[in-house]
């Protein structure tokens, strides 16, 4: 049941920030969109306006951000000529990629299917979502039937095409479950990929197939997105799914987007919490990401109050119950409560707070999860 319900801001908000408009243009309301047209029986609304059609491929490229994408259209041609007129869409919020791919499956806002985030708080610690943890069952942390499983028992075709080591995982088995899994041992080989997807939309007269690829958001991180080696990653993404356009069967429909934007945070914007006065107190459990941080404390308050006087302008601080209000995470689930933070910290500009907990996160130059527009706003094209 929920406990929270209020209606979802504006995209667009004061100082800088976009906060997802739950309902209506966000990554929970493509796959309900998409289901309004192949199960009109469903009770659902295409709020996206997409086009009509009876097979549909979605390619979600992680790390694929509007701002991104716009500011580089000269390398990614094919999916720049679809930006013009294409919807605007959102991340959840964080706008971190568990977060994201839960969203997209299930069709809620992570208030209702409850993967708050890159790490928080399950079993008493902080978890990280990406690598799971073997004591938790995916199905039951988050219950709720996936747009996969509701395809697939409706007799669609429903196919994800990713790699075979994402088959079984614990954030596949909670946000992406259902359907028929086809796993690629390589994922720079193209043409294989290319002719499992194909083969997946021919699988029955209405299908839904969804292409996961991770490239370019694997080389933000490690070498930027403003790097040669991420503008060439865009270039080579751009070019194996205008392949991909090409060799689908007329009248099967093409939408691409991605799970968020990102930014490179240069090393002297890392904000390192053990080292900053003030910042440790009181605080029992760090989860999140530089970008967004989730404080875990039984003193939220002083907690709050002491984070906003030590980042100032670089931060927005709130209180659990305050972002809830503001429609940060959408309606609420009681279970779901206690996985966000007490405290939410997220960054404004190119600033990072870090922690030697876990210093693998110190080696990150694109990073991302913040309410700015260069990582919340996501494209829908649509081909």
């Amino acid at each position: 049941m929920s406990v929270i319900a209020k209606p979802s801001p504006t995209v667009q908000q004061p100082g800088g920030i976009v906060l997802p408009g739950y309902g209506r243009s966000t990554l929970a309301d493509l796959l309900p969109s998409i289901a309004a047209h192949l199960l009109p029986d469903a009770g659902t609304t295409d709020v996206l306006g997409l086009p009509r059609a009876e097979r549909y491929v979605l390619v979600m490229v992680d790390g694929l951000g509007r701002e991104l994408l716009e500011r580089n259209r000269q390398r990614a041609p094919f999916l720049a000529q679809l930006l013009h007129g294409s919807p605007e869409l959102t991340s959840a919020v964080p706008s971190t990629t568990a977060t994201s791919l839960t969203t997209l499956g299930t069709g809620l806002p992570p208030g209702e299917h409850g993967i708050v985030g890159y790490s928080f708080r399950a079993l008493g610690e902080v978890i990280n979502a990406l690598l799971w943890d073997d004591r938790l069952d995916p199905v039951a942390f988050q219950p709720h039937p996936t747009w996969f499983e509701i395809f697939a028992a409706a007799g669609i075709a429903s196919t994800t095409v990713s790699l075979a080591t994402f088959a079984n995982s614990g954030l596949t088995l909670a946000g992406l479950r259902g359907g028929h899994f086809v796993g690629l041992d390589d994922e720079t080989d193209a043409d294989t990929r290319i002719s499992r997807v194909v083969e997946a939309s021919r699988r029955a007269d209405r299908s839904f197939v969804y292409a996961y690829e991770r490239r370019l958001d694997h080389v933000g991180h490690g070498s930027g997105c403003e790097s040669s080696l991420w503008r060439d990653t865009l270039d080579t993404i751009d070019a194996w799914i205008e392949q991909l356009r090409a060799s689908l069967d007329p009248g099967t429909r093409l939408l691409v987007t991605g799970d968020h934007g990102m930014l490179d945070v240069p090393s002297h914007h890392h904000i390192m919490l053990e080292d900053t006065p003030g910042l440790s107190s009181g605080v029992d459990l760090v989860g999140g990401e530089g970008r967004f941080r989730q404080l875990y404390t039984d003193r939220p308050a002083d907690v709050a109050a002491q984070w906003a006087k030590r980042l100032g302008e670089r931060a927005i601080v709130r209180r659990r119950e305050e972002a809830v209000e503001q429609g940060w995470f959408g309606p609420l689930d009681e279970p779901v409560v206690n996985r966000i933070g007490d405290v939410l910290v997220a960054m404004r500009g190119d600033w990072s707070v870090m922690t030697w907990q876990r210093p693998g996160e110190l080696s990150l130059v694109g990073q991302h999860a913040s309410l700015s527009a260069v990582e919340m706003r996501v494209p829908l094209l649509i081909a």
